[in-house]
């Protein structure tokens, strides 16, 4: 009795601390006020990265705690409470159930937050998804399956330089920043020929994409592009924007996919928690209308904005044009993911139902390594199309109001102000690299003229886990 009268009195203590710091929030302004509001952030983003780490990846809890939310000290406060049966994270401040988050694992599906809907709508989902193929895929040559081929790779490649070269990136040689790489492949000409993971982690383990689901939506675009369902050049139908005075009406997809829309947003990450992504993917449980909902900041294609609300409005608009969701969760692997051996990869949603396109996609590295050999194969797959004729050359065609070329259609690029090098975003790299890149350090680069894939995924806190030189090196040990 005695310690359940200690715990209520405890609670009492912390709930009058915060209604305390709430009402100084207040008083102070927006400043202060921004401390409060990153507090339910926080805790739906260590429930959902949890959530999706443990039932998805499979991964140690303990791991994901001291890793995948160790960049802030103030994930400490937030307690989470992982329910193994019912596979869900609850986490609130102090675990006593202030700003408590929940996320959910839905079968086929990532981890979804309740965001405000009950839990017993989002329970009743059952995504009816094609099985995984090839299902024999140990037996299956890769690219397609994982089994590899016998004969030796083509080109002059010097195999202990390239390994070396992968075992230094997995050295921990600053312990103030850590790369956490946990993931690394060089395909080359079609061929595996270098692979390393980090502790706990496995060719079987899907791991997080980031951003890079932004060049996976780009592919699910460009498919639907090729079956004659979607016109990049054609205005988005956004029911928010059917009013004939709204100037929103005349955005494009082309224009969303170069992140070029007009629309007002304001990303950032951990050095701004309440922005405009975070607030979208922590708390909205529709982010295709939040998206919908920000005004235009200025005229279409005069500027480029950085927005991962746009894709997912591109998501939601994808959702619309295949009309039932049995048809759209079925989407993405039947016409992409089955079709080229991404047997891993399973795409988040909001609580809405509508895919994540711009951040929560986890797969295996090898899947990752073979989305990349689509592109560098011009869309084809064994000689059969996947992607529209002329669909890569328009993804990577710079974006005109994009400085120095760096980004074209849900890819980055490193086209700079030809023919100077030194105006690329990496100088020391071809020109022709382009990239799938995603926080925290998550990379596919595609380089066409060295017929090379990379993949890097790890948990690299600034993002800055020198993609360039360790590229460099790549390309000096493939001659």
């Amino acid at each position: 009795m005695g310690v359940e009268v200690k715990a209520f009195s405890s609670k009492r203590i912390v709930a009058g601390i915060i209604i305390i710091l709430l009402a100084v929030a207040a008083y102070t302004g927006y400043a202060k006020r921004e401390y409060i509001e990153q507090l339910p952030i926080g805790c739906a983003f260590k429930a959902k990265t949890l959530c999706a780490a443990v039932f998805v990846s499979g991964r140690e809890s303990a791991v994901v705690e001291r890793e995948d939310v160790g960049f802030n000290s103030l994930f400490k406060l937030f307690k989470a409470k992982i329910d193994r049966n019912e596979k869900s994270v609850t986490c609130s401040l102090f675990g006593i159930g202030l700003f408590e988050k929940k996320a959910i694992h839905v079968d086929k599906l990532d981890a979804v937050l309740l965001s405000g809907v009950p839990e017993a709508s989002i329970r009743r989902w059952r995504p009816a998804m094609p099985d995984p193929e090839p299902v024999d895929y140990e037996r299956t040559l890769w690219p397609t399956g994982d089994l590899m081929p016998n004969d030796p790779p083509t080109g002059n490649i010097d195999t202990v330089k390239l390994n070396q070269v992968l075992e230094n990136l997995f050295a921990e040689s600053n312990p103030k920043k850590k790369l956490y790489t946990r993931a690394l492949i060089v395909v080359h000409d079609g061929r595996l020929v270098a692979e390393r993971y980090g502790k706990g982690i496995t060719k079987d383990t899907p791991l997080l994409s980031w951003s890079m689901a932004k060049s996976i939506t780009n592919a699910l675009v460009g498919i639907l592009v090729r079956e004659g369902k979607l016109s990049i050049r054609e205005s988005v139908p956004v029911p928010e924007w059917r009013q004939r005075d709204d100037p929103r009406r005349e955005i494009t997809t082309d224009q969303l996919l170069r992140m070029s829309s007009g629309l007002e947003w304001f990303e950032a990450y951990a050095e701004r928690p309440v922005s405009d992504v975070n607030v979208m993917l922590f708390l909205k449980p529709d982010m295709g209308a939040y998206t919908a909902s920000k005004p235009l900041a200025v005229q279409p294609d005069t500027r480029w904005s950085y927005s991962s609300g746009t894709t997912n409005l591109i998501c939601r608009m994808i959702r619309d044009t295949l009309g039932s969701d049995e048809e759209y969760w079925a989407f993405p692997r039947r016409e992409l993911f089955n079709r080229i051996g991404m047997r891993s990869a399973v795409f988040g949603t909001d609580a809405s139902g509508t895919f994540i396109g711009s951040s929560y996609l986890y797969a295996t590295a090898r899947d990752y390594a073979r989305f990349g050999l689509l592109f560098l194969n011009d869309g084809l797959w064994l000689g059969e199309r996947i992607l529209p004729e002329g669909w890569v050359a328009y993804s990577t065609t710079p974006t005109p109001s994009a400085p120095k070329g760096q980004y074209g259609a849900h890819f980055w690029l490193n086209r700079g102000e030809n023919p100077d090098p030194a105006t690329r975003k990496y100088p020391k790299l071809p020109s022709d690299a382009f990239f799938a890149m995603g926080y925290q350090g998550q990379t596919i680069a595609i380089i066409p003229s060295q017929k090379l894939v990379i993949v890097r995924l790890g948990m690299t806190y600034d993002d800055d886990w020198g993609m360039e030189p360790f590229l460099q090196s790549v390309l000096a040990a493939i001659k």
